[in-house]
C-alpha cells in the first residue's frame, strides 16, 4: 500500500475497531451474570463521565462539549425509559437528544478550539441549561397547564417523527459529520508538508457515527448503551492520542519533537549515526523578512528532512536546529543521503508571501498572470550538517550528539552549506 495513503488511514484504525466491537457486542447481546448485569447500564455513564473529566483536565473544549452532551443524552434516555416507557415523554426525549447532540457538535466545530477554560465560557453552560429545561418542558407536554399540549402536534411533524432518528436529527448529523470530516481532511502546511489528520478530529467524526448508530438502534436491547459507550471510548482515546501528539510532535514542522528523540535514544543498539542540521543565516531571515517567513523556512526544511533516505528519522531539536537519527547505520552509509538532502534544500526556491499578496489562491494566481509589477520574492535556503557515529569512544547517544554538534560548527566555520563529519 502507498505509504502516504497508509499514513492517512492509520488514524481511522482505532475508531473503526471500537465501532466494530460495539456492533459485535450489540449483535450478540451476551448475557452477563446477575451480579454484573448493572455494568451494561452503568458502563456508559462511567466512560462518558471519565471522558468528560479528562477532556476538561486536558482543556479540549470540543471533546468536552460532545462528551457532556452525550452524557446528558444518555442520562435523559435512561431516566425517561425507567419512568415513562412507551409514552410521549420517552419519544420527546429521544427526539430532543437526536437533534441537540449533533447541533451542539456542529456549534462546537464552528468556533476555534479555545479550551474549556476560556473567556465567557459561561455561554456554553447557559446553552446546556437551556437545552435541559427545553427537553424537560417538551417531555412534560400535556401534564400541566404550563407545558400545554402544543408539543404533541409539533413532534408529529414529518421532520420530527421518531423512532428511528427523526429527519431533522439526520440532517444535523450529516452537517456535523461533514464539518468534522472537513477538519480531518489533510491540508498542506506551507507548500510541501502535508499534515496527518488530528486524532481528536478523527475521534469527533467517529463518535458522531457511533451516536447516530445508537439512535438508529435505540429500540434494540443493549444497542443504545453499547454505541454510546463506543462514542465515549472513541473520544477518550482521541483526547489521549491528541495529548501524546502535542507532547511528542512539533506543531510547526510536523516532525517528532526533541522529547520524542530523547525517548528513542535509550533503545538504540550499538550501531547508529546521528546528524545535526542547522538552517544557515536563520536570524537574517527573521530580521529581514519577519518571523512568518522564518516559519516558512522551518516548514520547508522540516518537509525535506522528513523525506531523508537511508532509514533516517528527522526530529525538531530546537529553534532552527534539527536532528536526524540513523539507527543501525554506519557513517559511510548515511553520508550520501545527507549530501543529497543538502543539495535538495539548496536547489529549492521558496516564494515568500508579500504583505499585499491576497490570501485567496485564485486571486493571487490571476494577479501574477496579469500584473508583472507584483513578483513573488524567491529565497534560497541552505543548511549546514554535522554527523557522527557511535564507536568505542562515543558509546552514549549524548556523546554522539555532542560530536555531531561539533562537526556542525566546523561546517559553519568552513563556509556553511556543507556536510562535515
Amino acid at each position: 500500500m502507498n505509504p502516504s495513503l497508509l499514513r492517512l488511514l492509520r488514524p481511522l484504525a482505532v475508531p473503526a475497531a471500537i465501532l466494530l466491537t460495539a456492533a459485535i457486542a450489540a449483535g450478540t447481546s451476551p448475557s452477563l451474570p446477575h451480579s454484573f448485569s448493572g455494568l451494561s447500564v452503568v458502563g456508559p455513564y462511567v466512560v462518558l463521565l471519565l471522558g468528560a473529566v479528562i477532556s476538561a483536565w486536558f482543556n479540549r473544549s470540543r471533546a468536552f462539549i460532545m462528551l457532556a452532551s452525550l452524557l446528558a443524552a444518555y442520562a435523559a434516555w435512561g431516566l425517561a425509559s425507567d419512568l415513562a416507557a412507551k409514552t410521549f415523554a420517552l419519544r420527546a426525549v429521544f427526539t430532543s437528544l437526536a437533534i441537540l447532540v449533533p447541533l451542539n457538535v456542529l456549534l462546537a466545530l464552528s468556533f476555534p478550539e479555545r479550551g474549556v477554560r476560556q473567556h465567557r465560557n459561561y455561554r456554553w453552560l447557559l446553552l446546556g441549561l437551556a437545552e435541559i429545561l427545553l427537553v424537560f418542558w417538551v417531555a412534560n407536554a400535556g401534564r400541566s397547564a404550563l407545558s400545554g399540549i402544543a408539543w404533541h402536534d409539533v413532534l408529529n411533524h414529518w421532520l420530527l417523527r421518531s423512532p428511528p432518528t427523526p429527519v431533522a436529527g439526520r440532517l444535523l448529523f450529516v452537517l456535523a459529520l461533514v464539518a468534522a470530516v472537513v477538519r480531518t481532511w489533510p491540508r498542506s502546511a506551507g507548500k510541501e508538508l502535508r499534515k496527518e489528520p488530528r486524532p481528536l478530529d478523527i475521534g469527533i467524526a467517529g463518535a458522531l457515527v457511533a451516536f447516530f448508530t445508537a439512535c438508529e438502534w435505540a429500540q434494540t436491547t443493549g444497542a443504545f448503551g453499547a454505541f454510546m459507550s463506543a462514542a465515549g471510548v472513541i473520544l477518550l482515546v482521541a483526547v489521549l492520542q491528541e495529548s501524546h501528539r502535542l507532547a511528542f510532535r512539533d506543531e510547526l514542522t510536523g516532525l517528532p519533537s526533541r522529547r520524542a528523540l530523547e525517548e528513542r535514544l535509550p533503545g538504540l543498539g550499538p550501531t547508529y549515526a546521528i546528524a545535526m542540521a542547522d538552517v544557515d543565516h536563520f536570524k537574517k531571515f527573521n530580521d529581514t523578512h519577519g518571523h512568518a517567513t522564518g516559519d516558512q523556512v522551518l516548514k520547508l526544511v522540516g518537509a525535506r528532512l522528513a523525506e531523508v533516505g537511508g532509514g533516517g528519522t528527522a526530529y525538531r531539536y530546537g529553534g532552527e536546529e534539527f536532528c536526524v537519527l540513523f539507527a543501525e547505520r554506519r557513517l559511510e552509509e548515511v553520508l550520501p543521503h545527507l549530501e543529497q538532502l543538502r543539495q535538495e534544500i539548496e536547489r529549492y526556491e521558496m516564494a515568500v508571501r508579500g504583505a499585499d499578496r491576497p490570501r485567496d489562491i485564485k486571486t493571487g494566481t490571476q494577479r501574477r498572470a496579469g500584473h508583472a509589477g507584483h513578483p513573488e520574492n524567491a529565497l534560497s535556503v541552505t543548511v549546514s550538517i554535522g554527523v557522527a557515529e557511535s564507536d568505542a569512544t562515543l558509546m552514549k547517544p549524548t556523546l554522539v550528539i555532542r560530536s555531531a554538534d561539533e562537526a556542525l560548527y566546523r561546517a559553519k566555520r568552513a563556509g556553511r552549506n556543507r556536510v562535515m563529519r
